[in-house]
């Protein structure tokens, strides 16, 4: 939530991306439960005089898991830490461990942060699949926090298959393994989980349920309003989009990872779609896809089209485009006036024409919708064109006219839908 904060323009935005003198990246691993690999990555850690940070996130069964793990490597000293036991008795453990009297430390997420003990260089994370993306990614920063290489172990039930989102948090931290790679975690985790509520206390919600661009316009708007509040300009400001047309159409319009698999290029690429207030800055914008990343996949094209059709709408005055039922409604931000029937007779017979609203049936679209809705709004702009024709020709009559009052001028002709 604060990052999405801080990309809206609402608070500011710093990075560090220049790790400590001689930190090495941590090196990790994804598996299914194994024995065999925790075995190992015990073992090897031991023979380098060094201590592993062994993770399991349930007190309940802690100390059975810390047995299990005796039997397997029964080399091993094995001390067990939770935030359930005494003050005491966990400072105690704590403290023997910091001294090096044991080997691993079997403990729950309490090793979270401010933890720094350069000698524990193995982590092994058990459900990993139950974590969020930034709480593995504090996690795996507990190791490595020396000069020597450190691993890091994530692992998943055997046999068993995880939620989707938790596949991609598990693929995200494998991914983003670099040191300095904290902000492309927040990135991809706030499109995971979403940007959560600005003004309540949930902190993840679904862009998706509104859209990306909307999403932004929407929130930019605000935080410009609120800025010309306090008599400040505001911070970051984009391009002006409050006339663009807000669209809700049965479209599926979206980047797929596999075409632009870097998060933070494919939200830049999104802002571009969502500044594009002409209809030539779409064709621009489909031959730098093309030409960066490739042959435009079905999803983007979409993607692309409803930006077409968001500047083409705003070209005519509408305000929404939105599915409403069985039909598509065009709502203008002014009322056609005396223009009502001459409109329809210009858009056909296949919409219906009101003061303020077009209804186009989706029976009389057809699968063709899309095009047919482009069409109906090209028809919308020529006729626009040739009624201000009109209108600057009766005004200039006006002016010739020696017995005309001079009344109609050329720049204060009143026309349907709000133009002049």
């Amino acid at each position: 939530r604060t990052l999405n904060q801080a990309l809206s323009g609402i608070r500011d935005l710093s990075t560090m991306d220049t790790p400590p003198e001689a930190r090495l990246p941590v090196k990790t691993f994804v598996s299914e439960y194994s024995e065999d690999v925790i075995k190992e990555a015990i073992l090897r850690e031991v023979e380098r005089n060094g201590q592993v940070f062994f993770l399991h996130n349930r007190v309940r069964t802690i100390q059975q898991t810390a047995a299990q793990i005796g039997e397997l490597v029964p080399q091993a000293r094995i001390l067990v830490a939770h935030g359930q036991m005494a003050e005491a008795d966990l400072e105690d453990v704590m403290v023997a461990f910091s001294r090096g009297e044991a080997d691993v430390l079997m403990c729950t997420t309490i090793i979270e942060s401010g933890l720094d003990m350069p000698n524990v260089n193995t982590l092994i994370v058990d459900r990993a699949d139950r974590f969020g993306l930034s709480q593995l990614y504090q996690l795996r920063g507990r190791v490595g926090r020396g000069d020597h290489r450190a691993y890091a172990y994530l692992l998943i039930p055997r046999g068993r298959r995880i939620t989707v989102a938790a596949e991609r948090r598990v693929q995200a931290i494998l991914e983003a393994s670099d040191l300095g790679s904290g902000f492309r975690i927040a990135m991809r985790d706030l499109e995971i989980r979403g940007a959560g509520n600005l003004l309540g206390a949930a902190q993840s919600g679904h862009i998706q349920e509104v859209g990306l661009d909307l999403y932004s316009q929407l929130l930019q708007e605000a935080v410009r309003e609120l800025a010309e509040e306090q008599g400040r300009e505001a911070v970051a400001p984009i391009q002006d989009n409050a006339d663009l047309p807000r669209l809700e159409l049965p479209l599926q319009a979206r980047i797929p990872e596999s075409y632009i698999a870097h998060m933070p290029t494919r939200l830049a690429v999104y802002q571009q779609v969502a500044r594009i207030a002409e209809r030539r800055g779409v064709p621009e914008l489909r031959d730098e896809l093309q030409d960066r990343f490739g042959p435009v996949p079905p999803e983007v094209e979409s993607l692309l089209l409803l930006a077409d059709l968001r500047a083409l709408g705003a070209s005519v005055g509408v305000e929404s485009m939105q599915q409403n039922g069985e039909a598509i409604v065009l709502t203008l931000r002014s009322s056609v006036g005396g223009a009502r029937t001459p409109l329809q007779r210009a858009l056909g017979p296949s919409v219906i024409v009101g003061h303020k609203q077009i209804h186009m049936p989706l029976r009389r679209l057809g699968d063709q919708w899309l095009s047919r809705l482009t069409k109906v709004l090209e028809r919308f702009l020529v006729f626009q064109a040739r009624l201000q024709s009109l209108a600057r020709e009766e005004a200039v009559g006006a002016l010739g006219d020696p017995s005309g009052d001079g009344s109609a001028r050329p720049d204060s002709v009143s026309l349907p839908f709000g133009g002049a």
